[in-house]
């Protein structure tokens, strides 16, 4: 059993927060006040509320529910709780855009500073690992909010991403590397072997929910792609009709395009005869190398129509951790995940040209598995055999079992180094198109 020494690391938690909140309030300087009750993406909050709501989240979940501690302010507290999208069928959020029923941004920092104060003071002094309690048993209320701001920062780029360039402030060197070649399209063969799916909670400090319990799969032989399907390839699909041809899509799919009359991915844009892509501060021609970022509907329907299919959940844990006779902790072996192994930890604001980080392969021979994109896999989000909500968010996982949503895998450029392990677990919607999502194909068997 995997066990926690609060002595050894308390210390490390309060650095982990700290982090934490200076990338969070880094990433809200970037934006400029005219933007921060905006909604740059109608299917989520206004800016101000995620400036509230994860220090407030941090402050409800540890030190109000968790050791029962008095609050700081009611409203503001359960204004800030919850994160959560609304379904795409509505734009109507939490507040929708209506200023009135939103704080100023100095009332948010102030209630913002009166929690990470707190929250220090507990993390510091309280006693964080009660066994048998709620939220406490094995400091579980402690690692959960560590872990929800780490993802909500990537959720954050996903709406800068959608913001105008002028309502940003572009970082000192920001340079996207948009040189290299496209890679020429390989497809690596994957032996029939075992994949572990999830973790059981005991052996290790902290899971979600959606990772337990662990249960070993078959996995039979198949043919992968070992790199990620790149801008350079999509292109080939959008000039081919791809998007007006009906045979690739399920009948909900095309519905989507027709009523948004969408005609290519989310993150290119059309000027002047000209493809570009909308980076985080600019419009760069569009980087043919560069892994393509679409939705799981936009993937699937790629797939189709190159004659393959998009993996499973159990296909990528095997290609990406699978050995001849063992699993390994990433792709690359049991090193801890470096800038040479791939594009994770907020090490750039955009892609890297696929395969540009040999030193990141999996024992098989396939690249940028961990990094410079989530990978969409066909497996619906559903619970694993033996799923019992996590008590200090247990909304976070079961409101998704909806048959709605799609696993992903793997990371992006944004995604924590925490966040890294083999049975995280990611997911969307089928036609939600903001994410930093890519992926590959594979075919049944060997070729």
């Amino acid at each position: 059993m995997a066990t926690i020494s609060l002595t050894r690391n308390r210390q490390e938690l309060v650095d982990w927060y700290s982090r934490n909140r200076r990338r969070s309030r880094a990433l809200f300087d970037l934006v400029s006040d005219e933007a921060y009750y905006a909604r740059p993406i109608a299917l989520r909050h206004p800016l101000v509320f995620y400036e509230g709501h994860l220090p407030g989240f941090s402050f409800n979940t540890l030190v109000k529910r968790g050791l029962g501690q008095p609050g700081i302010d009611v409203r503001l507290e359960t204004l800030f709780a919850r994160g959560i999208d609304p379904h795409e069928s509505t734009t109507s959020a939490h507040g929708g855009d209506d200023r009135a029923l939103w704080p100023s941004r100095e009332a948010v920092h102030q209630f913002a500073e009166e929690a990470d104060r707190r929250v220090i003071a507990a993390l510091e002094h309280e006693e964080l690992e009660r066994p048998g309690h709620p939220l406490l048993d094995r400091a579980e209320a402690a690692f959960a909010i560590l872990e929800h701001e780490a993802m909500h920062q990537e959720t954050l780029l996903y709406m800068w991403h959608r913001l105008p360039f002028e309502q940003k402030r572009k970082p000192d060197g920001y340079a996207p590397a948009t040189e290299g070649r496209s890679p020429r399209r390989e497809w690596i063969d994957v032996p029939p072997g075992r994949a572990t799916l999830g973790v059981d909670a005991s052996t290790v400090p902290f899971s979600w929910d959606n990772e337990r319990p662990a249960r070993r799969v078959d996995v039979p032989a198949f043919s992968i792609e070992r790199h990620n399907v790149t801008n350079a390839d999509f292109l080939e699909f959008v000039e081919a009709g791809g998007y007006s041809d009906a045979r690739w899509w399920r009948p909900e799919d095309a519905a989507w395009l027709t009523a948004e009359a969408i005609t290519h991915p989310l993150f290119w844009e059309r000027h002047d005869g000209q493809w570009f892509w909308r980076g985080m501060f600019d419009l760069i021609p569009l980087p043919a190398p560069w892994p393509v970022y679409v939705s799981w509907a936009e993937a699937s329907a790629f797939a189709r129509w190159r004659g393959m299919r998009l993996p499973s959940e159990a296909e990528f844990q095997r290609a990406a951790y699978g050995t001849t006779s063992l699993e390994r902790r990433f792709p690359w072996g049991d090193d801890e995940p470096a800038t040479g192994h791939g594009v994770f930890d907020f090490a750039s604001w955009d892609p890297k040209p696929a395969g540009s980080h040999p030193a990141g392969r999996s024992a098989s021979g396939i690249d940028d598995l961990v990094g410079n994109g989530w990978e969409w896999t066909s497996t619906v989000f559903e619970p694993f055999p033996g799923f019992v909500p996590i008590p200090s968010y247990p909304e976070y996982s079961a409101d998704f079992f909806d048959g709605e949503h799609f696993v992903m895998k793997g990371a992006s450029m944004a995604t924590a180094r925490e966040l890294l392990r083999p049975t995280f677990r990611n997911w969307f919607r089928a036609r939600y198109p903001y994410v930093y999502a890519t992926f590959r194909g594979v075919k049944d068997g060997k070729r």
